[in-house]
């Protein structure tokens, strides 16, 4: 009897982990890199709209864009392009996301 209670909180406890889990996944930003041949048609796009450039982070679905592409311009500065699901450029504008970090980082 003892042993069939153990199985059972040890089954309870791993739902339960489990389930934390999966709530904590959800509830991230949802950022969700373009794939496929998709990914090589954003990057093109983007790429061409800067003028050159090194493509550092993609995500599907941003911002009212079908896809946003985050360049990182020859100077260091980083644009976002956002593109439609053409592939056609809607908007840009420029990505400071993780500026703070980086600057900290120099401090150190």
């Amino acid at each position: 009897m003892r042993r069939k209670a153990i199985v059972i909180a040890a089954t309870v406890l791993a739902i339960g982990a489990t389930s934390a889990g999966i709530a904590i996944a959800a509830g991230s930003d949802g950022e969700k890199p373009i794939t496929g041949s998709a990914l090589a048609k954003a990057k093109a796009a983007a790429l061409e709209h800067t003028g050159g450039g090194t493509v550092v982070e993609t995500e599907v679905g941003d911002d009212g864009a079908a896809y946003g592409v985050e360049v990182r311009l020859d100077d260091g500065s980083e644009v976002e392009v956002e593109l439609d699901g053409d592939f056609n450029v809607i908007g840009e504008e420029p990505d400071d996301d993780g500026a703070d970090e980086e600057n900290d980082s120099d401090d150190e």
